[in-house]
């Protein structure tokens, strides 16, 4: 893959002496990862993705800069992906075969290992709220369907009709998968892929992760894939890193991604990039594709795809957004 701009610019911040320990905090997002090139994205899509990411990072940097913890930054952020249609999370997700939104979610707190998880979610308008409440709140990790939504009614999250989430883009673009049968090659245009997510370290030194996703378009109603799954989408604990994967669900559960990422690095004792880069050829080699995002202990960010584009975005503490769409960048 060609390194470009952002790339090299991470790399620099990486194996720069000290640049880690400098950093009183580090966000990292990613927005989905696939089959994203420049002849699919329009100038107008292409800044409304940009702009959403950057919306995402301000509001978990923010969190950030103002002491606040990593657990609530990664909140931050994907709440605000979840409710920019341009992404597949919350309003706009991408829709089942039935021409339903199913949404599922996850956080984990590195510092207790306390998780929170939800799937099918249907009426609650910000899964990623409702996976932090029930970290929060009791014994419980997961909870799915009508039971999760009725947790959400419970402790008075914001409720929506399920026609909320649904927007003409994805019903058009389901139209267009049922007529192609799954033929990827018919379908012309910048589809959504995989799922959104943050990663972070505060300024007391603790991770979190969150993800959120629409799923896969078209999927049969009740498919789970590994956004909400602890340990596949979303792994963080402050011994090893904190880990957010997009991409085919199914291959990333059957690997463990994110706490074979984690694992690695804690035992193996590899840097972030190097464990990512190691579980995404173990990904691909069962017939996954996708990315994933990682943040150290130390602060040190690390992203790795193995698809043409991942949208995706770092900020530091004291440094400038970096954000990208394309493998080039």
């Amino acid at each position: 893959m060609k390194i470009g701009t952002f790339a090299a610019a991470l790399a620099l911040f990486i194996a720069s002496p000290g640049a880690a320990d400098e950093a009183a905090w580090t966000l990292v997002i990613h927005g989905g990862a696939g089959d994203i090139t420049r002849d699919q994205i329009s100038a107008e899509k292409d800044a409304l993705l940009r702009a959403g990411l950057q919306r995402a990072l301000a509001a978990g940097g923010d969190v950030l800069e103002r002491g606040g913890t990593a657990v609530e930054a990664v909140e931050a952020a994907v709440r605000i992906l979840e409710d920019d249609p341009n992404f597949n999370a919350g309003r706009g997700a991408v829709l089942t075969e039935n021409g339903t939104a199913e949404l599922d979610a996850s956080i984990m707190d590195g510092e207790t290992r306390r998780a929170g998880a939800v799937t099918v979610v249907t009426t609650t308008r910000n899964p990623v709220s409702l996976a932090r409440t029930i970290m929060a709140h009791g014994k419980q990790v997961m909870f799915a369907g009508p039971g999760a939504d009725a947790q959400a009614r419970r402790f008075g999250l914001e409720q929506v009709d399920p026609s909320y989430f649904i927007t003409e883009e994805e019903k058009d673009w389901l139209r267009k998968h049922q007529k192609a049968s799954g033929a990827t090659a018919a379908l012309d245009g910048m589809r959504k892929y995989g799922t959104v997510g943050a990663v972070a370290r505060d300024q007391r030194g603790h991770l979190a992760a969150a993800t959120s996703t629409g799923g896969r378009m078209g999927k049969p109603s009740g498919r789970v894939g590994d956004s909400p799954i602890i340990g596949a989408g979303t792994y963080a604990d402050d011994r090893a890193c904190a880990v957010s994967a997009t991409g085919m669900g199914e291959y990333y559960i059957r690997s463990a991604a994110a706490h074979s990422i984690c694992d690695r690095m804690r035992y193996l004792g590899e840097g972030p990039k190097v464990a990512a880069d190691a579980v995404q050829a173990e990904t691909a080699a069962l017939g996954g594709t996708g990315g994933v995002i990682v943040v150290a202990p130390d602060g040190t960010p690390a992203l790795s795809f193995n698809t043409n584009g991942m949208m995706r975005g770092v900020l530091r503490a004291g440094k400038t957004p970096e954000i990208a769409l394309f493998g080039d960048e």
